[in-house]
């Protein structure tokens, strides 16, 4: 099968950029050819913000360069794994000129939401969910805190559920998890259309040995990741557990003051991915306090290979990955109190950690291997582009219809 791979990379590199790369090699390593199509956001500058702005609707740059490629090449499948901003959805344009099949991977609530995030003052935040513009994101500011580009976001989503562009012009898409497909589903995207495949990792880790007595926190230090609530939790404990934190973020500094007034915690900053790893295998529970949708989280499918138990917020994704005392244990997100009992509950000696590392691994094997996640490709690319003849041959129907009369 032949493959355009589309993605738009952030300044800072992220999870989405990870699953972009790890996909385009999970699907060549089981004979796919597949050609990727990158834009990067470091061009922004030398474009502009108000063409950049005017592009996120739709980017005649993007629909030539696209259309040239499909054009002098058979594709089976365009993958669209990010468009936003400057590949924006002319892209499915472009396709639809060539007739070759969309999919577009849901890696982030874009389509419903502002900043991507369902999130909102470090909390949840639903209330653009369901509308036919995203006035509220508007209001709010948003989209990293400018009404300006928040309603050249709003612009975006509003005038593409008007032209029909997210019914109409992708064939299959991809939510992560069915709690994603759910919501996606719920603001509008067509029920039939809307597939699920979660990541997954490529190649397979080998499982860690733990026993390294800590708690491992691994991401952003940010409000929504629940990162406060974790301290706090932190500091209730009756009994000493040392708690790792890897990562940089704009709470840094507190995090680092809020360490010299605990004993119990370390922060490391950013480490290599290896050393990440590492870090992962050895500890006893990866900490997960996140207090906003997440999409899938690459990191608890990372400890789930290593054969790691997860200690999470019970919402979102993580609600969904992980089974409370089977894989985990689970706490109300944003209660600190929740959470100290949670992480005393999973560090007593009525848990027998090492069962439960045997059962967190087989669970990664039985869900979440590079092999089950080609073969949900393919089933998702031939749905789609199954689909894509379909209407192909209907709109040429249409068209000799017309022609005839």
């Amino acid at each position: 099968m032949r493959i355009l791979m589309l993605h738009n990379r952030y300044l800072e590199r992220g999870g989405e950029d990870t699953s972009f790369q790890m996909e385009a090699d999970l699907l060549r390593s089981n004979g796919c050819e597949v050609v990727t199509y990158e834009e990067n956001n470091t061009r922004v500058k030398e474009i502009g913000k108000l063409r950049t702005a005017a592009g996120t609707i739709w980017s005649p740059y993007s629909y030539r360069r696209i259309r040239d490629i499909l054009r002098k090449d058979h594709f089976d499948v365009m993958h669209v794994q990010n468009f936003f901003p400057l590949i924006s959805p002319s892209a499915y344009y472009a396709a639809a000129k060539e007739r070759v099949a969309v999919v577009q991977s849901l890696r982030n609530f874009r389509l419903m939401c502002l900043p991507g995030t369902l999130s909102r003052n470090g909390g949840v935040c639903e209330d653009c969910v369901g509308k036919a513009v995203p006035w509220p994101g508007v209001v709010h500011g948003c989209y990293r805190g400018s009404p300006v580009g928040s309603f050249a976001v709003a612009s975006m989503v509003s005038i593409n559920k008007l032209l029909g562009t997210w019914q109409d012009k992708v064939d299959a898409y991809i939510a992560l998890t069915q709690f994603s497909r759910d919501k996606f589903v719920e603001a509008g995207l067509p029920d039939d259309k809307v597939h699920i495949k979660s990541n997954s990792i490529h190649p397979t880790p080998e499982v860690g040995p733990g026993g390294g007595g800590y708690g491992l926190f691994i991401g952003r230090l940010a409000p929504e990741k629940g990162v406060g609530t974790m301290l706090d939790a932190w500091k209730r404990l009756d009994m000493d557990i040392p708690l790792k934190i890897v990562g940089t973020g704009p709470l840094m500094s507190e995090v680092e003051r809020r360490a010299e007034q605990d004993g119990n915690v370390e922060v490391l900053g950013w480490q290599e991915p290896s050393d990440v790893m590492e870090l992962l295998g050895r500890a006893e529970y990866l900490v997960f306090p996140s207090e906003w949708y997440e999409g899938c989280p690459r990191v608890i499918i990372e400890s789930l290979a290593k054969g790691t138990p997860v200690i999470a917020a019970q919402l979102g994704a993580a609600a969904e990955m992980i089974e409370d005392g089977r894989t985990g244990f689970m706490f109300r997100p944003g209660d600190d109190e929740d959470f100290a009992a949670a992480v005393t509950k999973a560090f007593s000696s009525a848990v027998d950690r090492p069962s439960m590392r045997t059962t967190v691994r087989q669970d990664f094997m039985n869900k979440y291997t590079a092999n089950r996640n080609f073969d949900r490709f393919m089933e998702i690319y031939r749905a789609a582009i199954d689909r894509s003849r379909r209407q192909g041959g209907a709109q040429a129907a249409v068209n000799a219809v017309a022609a005839s009369e």
